[in-house]
C-alpha cells in the first residue's frame, strides 16, 4: 500500500482547501484489511429493525465482515446474535430469513441448539473424553437497539450503543422512530467500495446531475454532531421520499420538532449505516464491507405503524418504495464507474467543494480510528 503522507495531510486539511482522499483508501486490499481489523470488527454495526422479527424462533442471518452472524428471537421473546457456525466441525447453520421452531438445528450432523444459543443435542459425543456441553453452545455478539433499530458489535470491550450514537437520539426523537415499522427493503450487490456509497449519500452535488430524471436538484445544511455518526439536512417543507410529481401520501408526523420540520436528515451511524428521516417516514441504507471494490447495499422503509394500518397503505406507499431503489440504481451506477477510476495509475486527488464537508468527515472519522486502534503508516 502506497498512501501518501502528502495526500493524506491535503485530505484532512481545512475543507476550502482540502483535497480527496488518496486512491488506495478505497482500492487497497491492504487497506481494507486494515479496516476490518479496526473498524468493522471494533464498531457498532446495524443489522435490522426489531419487529421484523416479531415471533419466537423468527431468525436473520446476515453477511458482516466478521464472518456470517445469526439473529433469533428466542422463546422468552428476546433477540440474540450469535456467530452463525455449528460448534462441532463449523457448518453454517441457518440461511436468508424464516422461523427455526424452538431448535436451531445444523444441517450438517444434526447438531441442535436452543434460541438463547445453549447447546441442546449433539449425537455421537457420549464417549468424547472432557466434553462439556455449557462450553460448546452458540458464540455471541454484543447486542443492542435504539428505537426498534437492532445494533451487533464483535468487540466486547466496545463503548455502548448509547454512547457510540451520541447526540443522534436527540436529533431524531420528534419522529418517534420506536413507533415505525419495517414495510420494504430490498438487497443490491454492488462493485465498489464501501466507502464511496456513504459518501454519496451525504451529498446534494450530484443530485441534480445522476438524479436529474429523478429526485433532482437538492440543498443541504449540515450539523454539528456528538458521538460516531454525521448530519445533514435536505431542506424541503414537504417530504422528498416520493418522486417530483407525486406528492407525499401520508401525513407529516405530529410531533415533529421546528427542525425537523425543515426537510430530511440524512445521517451516517458510522461506520457503515444511513438513515434517512423525512417527515412522513424514514428509509435506511445499510453497507456490507465484502471486499476493497465490493459491498452489499440493503435499502429498506419504514411507516408510523397507525398508517401500515390503513386499507389502502400499500398503494399509497408503492410510490415511496419506487423512489428508494430508483435513486439507489442511480447511485451504484455512477459509483461503480468511480470505483473504476480510481484505479488509474495516474490519479491524482482532485479539490473538495464546500459541498463534500460530509465527504470528507467520513474519511476523517476512518483515519482518526485506525491511527487511534494501532500502530501503522497512516
Amino acid at each position: 500500500m502506497d498512501l501518501s503522507s502528502g495526500e493524506l495531510s491535503a485530505a484532512l486539511g481545512p475543507l476550502r482547501r482540502a483535497r480527496s482522499m488518496p486512491a488506495d483508501v478505497y482500492t487497497s486490499e491492504e487497506f481494507y484489511k486494515i479496516e476490518q481489523d479496526y473498524i468493522f470488527l471494533k464498531q457498532w454495526f446495524f443489522l435490522c429493525r426489531e419487529d421484523q422479527l416479531p415471533n419466537a424462533g423468527d431468525y436473520r442471518a446476515s453477511t458482516t465482515p466478521g464472518g456470517p452472524v445469526l439473529m433469533v428471537r428466542g422463546e422468552d421473546r428476546q433477540l440474540r446474535c450469535f456467530a452463525n457456525y455449528c460448534r462441532h466441525r463449523g457448518s453454517l447453520l441457518l440461511e436468508g430469513e424464516g422461523n427455526c421452531g424452538k431448535r436451531i438445528m445444523c444441517p450438517y450432523h444434526a447438531w441442535s441448539y436452543f434460541s438463547d444459543g445453549r447447546l441442546y443435542g449433539c449425537p455421537a459425543m457420549e464417549d468424547a473424553e472432557g466434553f462439556d456441553r455449557t462450553e460448546n453452545g452458540l458464540v455471541p455478539l454484543r447486542l443492542d437497539s435504539w428505537s426498534g433499530f437492532v445494533f451487533a458489535n464483535f468487540d466486547r470491550s466496545a463503548k455502548p450503543l448509547i454512547e457510540h450514537l451520541g447526540d443522534l437520539p436527540a436529533r431524531l426523537g420528534s419522529h418517534h422512530l420506536e413507533r415505525m415499522r419495517c414495510t420494504w427493503k430490498k438487497t443490491f450487490e454492488t462493485s465498489c467500495n464501501w466507502k464511496l456509497i456513504l459518501e454519496n449519500a451525504m451529498e446534494t452535488y450530484h443530485t441534480g446531475i445522476v438524479h436529474k430524471n429523478t429526485v433532482g436538484a437538492q440543498q443541504q445544511r449540515s450539523f454539528e454532531t456528538q458521538g460516531d455518526w454525521l448530519c445533514m439536512q435536505v431542506i424541503s417543507g414537504t417530504s422528498i421520499a416520493t418522486l417530483p410529481g407525486v406528492p407525499p401520501l401520508f401525513p407529516s408526523i405530529a410531533t415533529l420538532d421546528e427542525d425537523a420540520k425543515q426537510g430530511t436528515y440524512f445521517t451516517v451511524v458510522l461506520p457503515t449505516c444511513q438513515f434517512a428521516v423525512a417527515q412522513d417516514t424514514m428509509w435506511w441504507l445499510n453497507v456490507t464491507p465484502l471486499a476493497h471494490d465490493r459491498s452489499v447495499l440493503e435499502v429498506g422503509g419504514c411507516f408510523p405503524e397507525e398508517v401500515t394500518e390503513w386499507a389502502d397503505f400499500e398503494v399509497r406507499a408503492k410510490p415511496y418504495y419506487e423512489r428508494w431503489e430508483a435513486v439507489a440504481r442511480e447511485d451504484i451506477g455512477i459509483l461503480e464507474k468511480q470505483q473504476i477510476a480510481l484505479t488509474s495509475k495516474l490519479f491524482k486527488p482532485g479539490p473538495l467543494s464546500v459541498r463534500d464537508d460530509m465527504v470528507q468527515k467520513i474519511g476523517q472519522w476512518v483515519i482518526e480510528k485506525l491511527r487511534t486502534s494501532q500502530d501503522t503508516r497512516i
